[in-house]
């Protein structure tokens, strides 16, 4: 079977179209000031317009007010709306009322606990994302993007009843092995290909894709 890529993080031109050439199934843009891969509404129309009708759009929001959301997507065509901070279940069902668009919620993971909040948000999440909760104490961290890995054998045995996405410190060297462990059939990078945090590498965004798609 095979394992899709999406690339997350996305800002510049160049980046986009070297993941479309590459075959990334979806593209991520940043909503989220505190982020290096922020992007304003505007900015990101200039991104977004040039992702093909057969490459999935996502856009990722922590904790975001109505207006936020419906700024960006005044100017940006979105396939799916990606929540990385700690929107509640009702949450979610007022934002797939306001976007009417599939909800990607991520649920960070440090140990095989974490996994009871599958339950929680399941019914009204289209996707789940599982990405490493970052420790208290790591100066400067985000919500995602950490280059933070965590057990993938945590996933292996895990009942999942909706697609999912693993993320959290995937890389060229590591990323086979995680699919092998965890049993994911799709794949959330972006700290993993980037020269310094906020930029990507067009050639590290072609090797991994190739990589996990065993070109």
């Amino acid at each position: 079977m095979t394992v899709e890529v999406k690339i997350c993080g996305l800002d510049r031109a160049e980046s986009v179209d070297a993941a479309v050439n590459a075959g990334a199934k979806f593209l991520g843009f940043v909503f989220y000031p505190p982020s290096p891969r922020n992007l304003t509404p505007d900015q990101a129309s200039g991104l977004t317009v040039r992702v093909p009708a057969h490459v999935k759009s996502v856009g990722l929001f922590v904790n975001p007010t109505d207006r936020m959301i419906s700024d960006t997507l005044n100017v940006n065509e979105l396939d799916l709306i990606q929540l990385h901070g700690e929107e509640t279940p009702e949450r979610l069902i007022e934002i797939k009322k306001i976007t009417n668009l599939e909800l990607i919620k991520v649920i960070k993971i440090s140990n095989i606990r974490d996994l009871n909040s599958i339950y929680e948000y399941e019914s009204m999440s289209d996707w789940i994302m599982f990405d490493a909760s970052a420790p208290e104490d790591l100066e400067g961290a985000l919500p995602g993007g950490n280059a933070l890995s965590f057990d993938w054998e945590i996933l292996k045995d895990a009942q999942i009843n909706r697609p999912w996405m693993l993320a959290g410190g995937l890389n060229s060297k590591n990323v086979i092995n995680a699919i092998k462990i965890s049993g994911a059939r799709v794949v959330d990078v972006s700290s993993g290909v980037e020269k310094k945090p906020g930029v990507k590498s067009t050639q590290m965004i072609e090797s991994f894709i190739n990589i996990v798609q065993g070109k």
